[in-house]
């Protein structure tokens, strides 16, 4: 990969955000939206009845904006056209953009958000940070509307469990909908593991063993997406997790002192580290973005690579046939592991915002409460390959291989699920965490100096008073 591997994630975040194409810190943040205005010119309201619960005004334009990842934006699109059903004179406007921040921070500054955002993506805005200056609609309303299919049944109803928690930050306002479900794993090829007559390792033993295998036969252990080395975190975590209990991510989220000198904590990067120590990490991979390892996955250059249920939909066009695209939970270290194999960090993702100050914010909400249909959800599982937060949707769906998989792994983990609160210290996380342990998996500085330096920053962010903060009870 050249230079682009010997650029630090740390450096080329830090330039991001001196171009303002990132998530800026929390205070520079805030001081700009102190001075938005007080909001642009609303449309009047509509009359209220059972099929409008919001009063939605049937010629008002609504202007969406829309995250272009991994679920692409047919989904929303198609309920879009479901909405200009009960209001044929609205006009639909859409933005796709993978930098949500560059185009819309300007715009909350200015006060003229548009009224549905997917604030989505490595360049997304801090929710948590529009949340704590009022930028943004509390959602409790769309959640005690009656459902889109049931006027019997809430919205809030027809979520599964913990979706309205993860868009509260510290208070009863719900200020984000996660409209997806992802369960994060470590995905490989079925019938490769099977070619070769290999199982899939569930302790860090038999992973080393089975790298050791398959470089002998010229595949990596592992690749992963290098320049954004977040992507590491959602099998890291529940690796970590595995190790030591809950407790131990618990105190990461909360900021407490000496929570990542954990003895669960070193144990994992140690081990992750013996990937990087004993070349098991395929060459270059720390100068790939998501779609390049991804695709050096597919074309069978490595076994494993780190994700979450978008995979299936963002690999389809290099994924040969026969690939058996399957995700399972990460490798526990041994038998003292405090929790089972099947723990893994799965959650609500993909949060949909609807701004404060938006013009037509009740139609924001239908449009939302149309997505939350069965007929949609549906939609976005066959579109996607991925599950979503509305109840029981892809009951009886025929599924692809990979969603499939996700699926039973989330049901054989149960109650060991675990949902780090990532999204609390966006530039903490995003930056200094997931920056360490990108450098500590180039194998530019070892596991104890990772730790130090994560510890460091963590301990930086509770001490600045600039940074609301929040914990778990």
């Amino acid at each position: 990969m050249g230079s682009a591997s010997d650029v630090t994630r740390r450096d080329a975040i830090r330039r991001a955000l001196a171009a303002g194409l990132i998530a800026a810190p929390a205070a520079t943040f805030l001081s700009s939206c102190a001075v938005a205005s007080s909001g642009q010119r609303k449309v009047e309201k509509g009359e209220k009845s059972e099929r409008n619960p919001f009063g939605v005004n049937g010629s008002a334009d609504l202007e969406v904006v829309l995250f272009d990842g991994g679920l692409g934006v047919q989904y929303v699109k198609d309920a879009a056209a479901e909405y200009r059903k009960s209001f044929p004179k609205a006009k639909v406007e859409h933005t796709v953009t993978q930098d949500i921040q560059s185009l819309l921070q300007p715009r909350f500054v200015g006060g003229n958000p548009p009224d549905l955002i997917d604030n989505t993506g490595a360049k997304s805005l801090a929710t948590a940070t529009l949340a704590s200056k009022g930028q943004l609609t509390d959602l409790r309303a769309l959640l005690d509307a009656p459902s889109y299919d049931d006027p019997g049944k809430s919205v809030a109803d027809t979520l599964i469990p913990g979706v309205v928690a993860k868009g509260k930050y510290g208070g009863k306002e719900v200020w984000a909908l996660n409209y997806a479900y992802t369960a994060f794993g470590v995905w490989y090829s079925k019938s490769t593991l099977e070619k070769h007559g290999w199982q899939y390792p569930k302790t860090w033993d038999e992973m080393l063993g089975l790298c050791a295998e398959a470089k002998k036969k010229g595949i990596a252990g592992w690749t992963y997406a290098g320049k954004y080395p977040y992507y590491l975190q959602w099998t890291l975590y529940p690796f970590m997790t595995k190790i030591g209990g809950a407790d131990v991510i618990k105190a990461i989220d909360n900021l407490e002192p000496n929570a990542w000198h954990h003895d669960a904590v070193k144990k994992a990067f140690e081990a992750y580290y013996e990937l990087v120590a004993k070349g098991y990490v395929l060459k270059g991979t720390p100068g790939l973005d998501h779609t390049q390892s991804q695709t050096e996955w597919t074309k069978g250059k490595a076994l494993f690579v780190p994700n979450g249920t978008w995979v299936e939909n963002e690999t389809k066009d290099t994924t040969p046939p026969g690939f058996e695209m399957t995700v399972a939970p990460p490798s526990g270290l041994d038998s003292s592991d405090a929790m089972p194999f099947e723990t893994i960090w799965a959650q609500a993702g993909e949060a949909f915002v609807v701004p404060k100050d938006a013009k037509n914010p009740q139609g924001g909400m239908e449009l939302l409460r149309i997505m939350l249909s069965k007929k949609s959800a549906q939609n976005f599982a066959r579109l996607t390959s991925s599950l979503t937060t509305v109840k029981d949707a892809v009951e009886g769906m025929k599924l692809p291989s990979g969603l499939a998989s996700a699926s039973a792994m989330v049901t054989a983990a149960g109650k060991h699920i675990i949902a780090p609160r990532t999204d609390w210290y966006q530039t903490l996380n995003r930056e200094e965490i997931a920056g360490h342990i990108g450098e500590m998996m180039a194998g530019r500085i070892k596991p104890a100096e990772a730790i130090a330096k994560i510890q460091k920053a963590a301990d930086a962010t509770a001490k600045d008073d600039s940074i609301k903060k929040y914990r778990h009870p």
